[in-house]
């Protein structure tokens, strides 16, 4: 791998050319510096010695390949040389989650989100590549793969950093991970730990000098586009969807009367107390799973948001602002009143059995919910209201049969057939929903970011407040009717009195929170 010196002259007999044979090299300035050394390779592939050059003078060859080697500056000791790609990230996850395990440093959340993201992507990608050969290519290729897994266009005969990342999903908890392509937004998140990872061994371990990803995705990145903003869930927005089946945005909303209609469906739900506090309040999914009942005071009309459950284990909330008391209306005091009372009946019913796991929401049993099983219920009452309506407006039903045929009780039926057609949201889309209706209600944005547990108020703003469209409409009449004018154009005579539309009131939940 030491350099050496070639030239283009040839020999006068054969006219081949002499390249290190020349006896001229030994002159100043004859020829030029050139170097060879052993570039990483996949598995199955045979060894590769890759020529570097020309150069000027030795010296400048040799920086060339020591930056090829990846030796500039590298660490003394021998093992860090050596180190692999998996070394280093087992090396850096290990000393984070014993932070996280002593109380300080990162959530355990994201410990755990991290380790899955090791374990499937990055240790059977380029694992076994050592730090010092791995190479941007590598990387681009490694991410070109996880950008193929479970797309329409995926490879019938994979390549073999594929497989091994294929193999890794489907013995993932012995279960088959996902059969979802994954997302940029998964694929960032895979870049910034690699990205973490590589800056440590350059900074702290030494081992090389600049990190191969530093560049890898900063021509896609989007940080600075505004998040999507939610969607209002208009009548034409509706008609086009029933027309289509395709959704006008990436995040919808739900109007007052929509979100109105599915709770009066919902009533009947042994879970609607935490459908009713989404709704109205906006707390996030993981929140509601893990609120403590001890957390929650109905005599002071507050419940308090200290843990959250995004995933399998509890943990504490999202950020600093997250963590936060909500104050509720008498309306929501007498649906909570009504659900505590439910839930001790079931605590007696079950007695020995009865896991009491002290949460506010629970199974039957008193076992914590789990996240998934909420938006799972969520999505199949919606699908039952839509399949109801469904039965009467177009297979003319009555309500009888409806009952019968969906095991459920002619007042449920009634409710959805009286109500609108409810377009599809999420389960999260509550939570823009009550940002919507507080801020439409004369809600300050202040107040709204402090219920939804923002650290931002121009992020809630941006993100969160979308004005529903009959609020607007109503708001825009008494505004107009806030003038008093004597004259209009194209009339003559006093104008007549302005009818006032009805004062837009504060919501009780949003009345409350202001104190009114």
């Amino acid at each position: 791998m030491k350099p050496f010196k070639e030239c283009s002259c040839r020999d006068p007999e054969t006219g081949n050319r002499l390249w290190t044979k020349c006896p001229k090299l030994k002159n100043k300035g004859h020829g030029k510096w050139y170097a060879r050394y052993s570039a990483p390779t996949l598995p199955g592939e045979k060894r590769r010695q890759p020529k570097i050059g020309p150069y000027d003078t030795e010296t400048e060859c040799k920086k060339a390949l020591a930056k090829a080697l990846g030796s500039t500056k590298r660490a003394v000791r021998p093992e860090d040389a050596k180190m692999t790609v998996s070394d280093l990230l087992d090396r850096r996850h290990k000393r984070r989650a014993d932070e996280c395990a002593a109380g300080q440093g990162l959530a355990a959340s994201t410990i755990s989100t991290d380790h899955e993201i090791i374990t499937l992507y990055l240790k059977p990608g380029i694992g076994h590549i050592k730090v010092v050969d791995l190479r941007e290519d590598d990387i681009l290729d490694l991410y070109a793969d996880i950008r193929l897994i479970n797309a329409p266009d995926q490879p019938t005969k994979p390549s073999e950093t594929m497989r091994r990342l294929i193999a890794a999903r489907s013995t993932h908890n012995s279960r088959l991970y996902s059969t979802r392509p994954v997302s940029e937004a998964r694929l960032r998140r895979i870049h910034a730990v690699l990205t973490g990872a590589l800056n440590e061994a350059v900074k702290h371990l030494k081992i090389i000098d600049d990190s191969p990803a530093a560049n890898v995705l900063s021509a896609r990145r989007k940080s600075h586009q505004a998040k999507a903003k939610p969607l209002l869930w208009t009548a034409e927005r509706v008609e086009y969807w029933l027309k289509t089946g395709k959704t006008p945005g990436k995040v919808m909303v739900w109007t007052p009367e929509q979100t109105g209609a599915f709770l009066d469906f919902a009533l009947d739900e042994r879970l609607y107390a935490m459908l009713h506090l989404a709704a109205y309040y906006g707390p996030r999914r993981g929140e509601l799973v893990g609120l403590g009942r001890h957390e929650v005071s109905l005599p002071r009309r507050r419940f308090y948001i200290r843990e959250s459950q995004p995933d399998e284990e509890l943990d504490s909330v999202k950020s600093e602002s997250s963590d936060r008391f909500v104050i509720f209306d008498d309306e929501t005091a007498r649906v909570l009143t009504e659900w505590f009372e439910q839930q001790d009946a079931e605590r007696q019913a079950w007695g020995e059995s009865y896991a009491d796991s002290g949460r506010a929401f629970t199974y039957e049993d008193g076992r914590e919910l789990r996240p998934d099983y909420v938006t799972q219920r969520f999505n199949e009452v919606l699908k039952l209201y839509n399949a109801i309506c469904r039965r009467h407006h177009e297979e003319g039903w009555d309500v009888d049969k409806i009952a019968r045929r969906h095991r459920t009780t002619p007042e449920r039926v009634q409710a959805a057939i009286n109500g609108p057609v409810l377009p599809p949201v999420r389960f999260h889309d509550l939570r823009h929903g009550a940002a919507t209706m507080a801020h439409a209600a004369g809600v300050s944005m202040k107040v709204v970011s402090e219920i939804l547990g923002h650290s931002d108020e121009a992020f809630t703003a941006n993100v969160y407040a979308v004005v529903s469209e009959e609020l607007a409409e109503q708001a825009a009449t008494s505004i107009s009717g806030f003038l008093q004018r004597h004259r209009r154009r194209g009339t003559s005579g006093p104008a007549p009195a302005p009818e006032h539309s009805a004062d837009v009131r504060l919501c009780t939940s949003c009345a409350a929170q202001l104190g009114a």
